[in-house]
């Protein structure tokens, strides 16, 4: 063959991977999984779901769903929705997180066909393309989205389609009503349902990613795909029976209702939230221990501990506390918790152990979770790979990283330059089946021999860490050849005390497309502004940020200088999972 015509073999460098801590069970399917759970943790609470809200004269009232409860309720829910007519059938299912919510995604996947989580917040024009792309015949929603069923019902084609509310709304069928109908029918029935054939291995679920470009592709997931990852990161992370998790990401994520699943196979429980802006006393009323969340809210969450410090006098009592701690540490000593105890008390005297991911999260909030006994781990996947493809455990954590790999799943940095960047990629049981009607875009990602191409670009250091440096398509390639990764630049300007979310890009220094400059788009916090400055006229406040980006761009190279800013206090847009939509804010 002419050398000239031979593909040239990729130069690839194999990531190592978290080693395999205690045995779990594994799974092939959601029914195997939910029988397992019921046998291992019986009526030990499931979820613990508030049905009647604290009022002045009467407190609240909750409703426990034991593990073996669970089951049943799923068998029941099943049993009635195949008694009318959706055996075979697509179910869509749009909602906040809630528990109807997880059992009607969970009486669909034990056999009575494929699943398709959609985005609470879409708009209605996104939420029926969904539908109708995924040829869904059955939409179940909560009465939030009565205005999307409302029009989407009127339509010809969704006229079609059959509805069910989580809620009791009239004229409506709801899971309560289904769900007591299912409880009401003879064992012989809901026997049938329970041997409806489940294919592990089958495409089960349809799920768009949230993506930041204007359309969303569809992710085809089979059970195992989740099953695998759920075994995986449960070998190596330290979460516990009888641990609280607050199910705080959306369920129609896979982060979010992977982790769920997840979640239930160690026996945690599960609590749920009524709002952003309750989550630190929800953490305190349920007695949350582990949270799963993305950087915005956590590093949100620790500021706010922070500017409490602050505002009580107590900033050199906690550089100090943490310098004896660190010390004491060291000699296998650990009073962290104690020592800290004030603020543990603020978040319910619980919290131990904090998932985030998603996006990066500034290493400075991780250690300062870590100084004040919290462990805090990173991980990082996608919706093509279920979601998790590398992880930190309470061992391997490297303030910044992404970890490595977790068990049997083969991650690579592929065609590193001379910097030591190049796309990671992955390959394993987690791994999608493709995109939906859609081979043109599942050949970009997925290679002949099933290898994941993320899109992401990544270094690994010595020891084996990985770190990302951004993404292939948001490069920013200057005229001299020079390659800015603007991830990089975005989380020093983000630790400005003012500053909530940047966003990094180049644009034109003049005529040439080819030649741009760098460029931040950048939304203060008037509060953090008012609390670090006083009041500050808009003029003023422009010079603060534009001495900041100086003494930023002193430390860099000069290829790498902001030399446009643009400062707002409105925020920009973003996907659910707290991603700027960078196509909306450049230009």
């Amino acid at each position: 063959m002419n050398d000239t015509l031979a593909a040239k073999a990729p130069v690839r460098l194999p990531v190592p991977s978290l080693p395999v801590k205690r045995e779990v069970p594994r799974y092939r399917d959601i029914r195997e999984l939910l029988a397992g759970c019921a046998e291992l943790f019986g009526d030990h609470p499931a979820y613990i779901i508030k049905t009647q809200k604290e009022t002045k004269s009467s407190p609240a009232v909750y409703r426990k769903v034991g593990f073996d409860q669970l089951k049943k309720e799923v068998d029941a829910l099943g049993a009635a929705l195949m008694d009318m007519g959706l055996l075979g059938k697509r179910l869509a299912v749009i909602g906040k997180n809630r528990y109807e919510w997880m059992l009607g995604y969970y009486a669909q996947l034990c056999g009575l066909g494929i699943c398709v989580p959609l985005d609470k917040g879409l708009p209605y024009e996104e939420f029926e393309f969904s539908v109708f792309k995924a040829k869904a015949d059955a939409v179940l929603f909560d009465k939030d989205h009565i205005d999307f069923i409302e029009k989407i019902r009127a339509g010809e084609k969704g006229s079609k389609l059959t509805f069910i509310c989580m809620d009791e709304l009239e004229g409506y069928l709801s899971v309560p009503e289904l769900l007591a109908k299912g409880q009401a029918m003879p064992e012989a029935e809901k026997d049938k349902y329970r041997a409806l054939p489940v294919d592990g291995n089958a495409l089960s679920i349809i799920l768009f990613t949230s993506g930041t470009t204007s359309l969303a592709k569809a992710v085809m997931l089979t059970q195992y795909n989740l099953c695998h990852n759920i075994w995986s990161v449960l070998s190596t992370e330290d979460l516990r029976f009888g641990d609280v998790n607050m199910a705080f990401l959306p369920y129609h994520h896979t982060f979010g209702s992977t982790g769920q699943t997840m979640m239930s196979c160690i026996g945690m429980t599960t609590v749920f939230c009524d709002g952003l802006k309750y989550i630190q006393k929800n953490i305190q009323e349920y007695g949350v221990s582990v949270f799963i969340c993305v950087p915005l809210l956590i590093e949100s969450i620790y500021k706010r501990i922070m500017a409490e410090v602050k505002k009580q006098g107590k900033e050199k009592t906690l550089r100090t506390g943490i310098k004896l701690t660190r010390g004491l540490s060291k000699l296998g000593i650990d009073v962290r918790r104690k020592v800290f105890s004030e603020i543990h008390e603020k978040l319910g005297g619980h919290l131990r152990y904090i998932v985030s991911g998603a996006s990066p999260l500034d290493p400075a909030v991780a250690e300062g979770f870590t100084d004040l006994g919290i462990t805090l781990v990173q991980g990082y996947g996608m919706t093509e790979a279920s979601p998790v493809i590398t992880a930190e455990n309470v061992d391997n954590v490297r303030y910044g990283s992404i970890g490595k790999a977790i068990p049997e799943v083969e991650v690579m940095i592929e065609d590193p330059n001379e910097e030591g960047i190049g796309e990671l990629i992955a390959r394993g049981p987690n791994v999608m089946l493709g995109y939906y009607e859609d081979e043109e875009a599942t050949a970009e990602m997925l290679d002949k021999d099933g290898w994941l191409h993320t899109g992401d670009l990544a270094s690994m250091d010595r020891d084996g860490f990985v770190t990302i440096r951004g993404r292939k398509k948001n490069v920013i390639v200057l005229k001299n050849g020079k390659n800015v990764y603007p991830e990089e630049l975005e989380v020093l300007i983000d630790n400005l005390p003012y500053i909530s979310e940047c966003m990094v890009f180049g644009e034109p220094k003049g005529d040439d497309p080819k030649d741009p400059v760098l460029c931040v788009r950048a939304v203060y916090d008037p509060a953090a502004v008012k609390d670090a400055f006083g009041e500050k006229s808009a003029e003023e406040l422009e010079e603060i940020f534009a001495a900041d980006i100086e003494e930023i761009n002193a430390k860099l190279p000069i290829y790498k200088h902001i030399f446009r800013r643009y400062l707002s206090d409105v925020p920009m847009e973003k996907t659910t999972t707290g991603k700027v939509k960078r196509y909306k804010q450049i230009g």
